[in-house]
């Protein structure tokens, strides 16, 4: 795999990593979908193609994290209808990475970080507009499952950043704050399991990725918890416009690099 192991990191990309570890934790427990920073820093200070796979390890912790704090709020029966399309979404993301470099891999984590970005913002203001969110048992409602969990599973495999897609998916179909984050914590936790054998097989994981992480989970913890004492108290309007401008610099700057 060509990346960068834990011995040839200098102190500040190493610490940039560990913050970027302790977003995952906090974004899986208070803020979905923040972790797209997360992974503008890893596709930043390593390279992009293996940043993919020394982050999936990363985010799994973070979901193991976010279902022990939230389990019991999970709504089972819109997991189901979104797997079947995440699945989908995730064979055609693993075909694409069969064959892609490691600067076309850069380029699509940067313009899919600049989608989500758009993608958050139109879920915004889309929330505000809309009186009562659209019932998901219509066949509209099955319709946007199925477009929400193909792109979701795709983006999910290529950039670890299905977080916007799913978060808007839920916010769509009127979730509250702990069943948002229930469902999304078993969602997550089950699709990024799902993705380790295609990563391995990929070549994304070896000795040296799975090394690093050991490093660097450690500051999931810290950050996990942070998120579950922030999640009651965050100024939620606040912290997305910052994730949302901070998700744009990161794209625009793999996408020039």
């Amino acid at each position: 795999m060509n990346t960068m192991t834990l011995w040839h990191l200098n102190g500040w990309e190493f610490a940039a990593l560990a913050f970027a570890a302790l977003l995952v934790g906090f974004s899986k427990t208070a803020v979905s979908g923040a972790n797209t920073v997360s992974l503008a820093i890893f596709a930043a200070v390593l390279p992009a193609r293996a940043s993919t796979g020394v982050l999936l390890p990363i985010l799994i912790a973070g979901d193991l994290l976010a279902v022990l704090t939230y389990r019991r709020h999970a709504h089972w029966p819109t997991l189901w209808r979104l797997f079947p399309a995440v699945a989908a979404g995730v064979a055609v993301g693993t075909v694409f990475l069969m064959w892609a470099d490691d600067g076309a891999v850069r380029t699509s984590i940067g313009a899919i970080l600049l989608l989500m970005a758009g993608v958050t913002v139109w879920r915004r203001r889309r929330a505000d507009a809309e009186e009562e969110p659209q019932a998901i048992t219509t066949r509209a409602g099955r319709a946007k499952a199925r477009s929400y969990g193909v792109l979701g599973g795709f983006t999910t495999m290529v950039a670890n950043a299905g977080g916007p897609v799913m978060s808007m998916y839920l916010l769509s179909a009127g979730f509250r704050k702990l069943g948002f984050l229930g469902t999304s914590a078993f969602f997550f936790l089950i699709v990024n399991t799902s993705k380790l054998p295609f990563s391995a097989g990929l070549g994304l994981i070896d000795a040296d990725s799975l090394l690093l992480d050991a490093a660097l989970v450690l500051f999931v913890v810290p950050g996990a918890l942070l998120g579950k004492w922030a999640v009651n108290r965050i100024n939620q309007r606040l912290f997305e416009q910052l994730v949302i401008a901070a998700t744009v610099v990161g794209g625009v700057q793999l996408l020039v690099r």
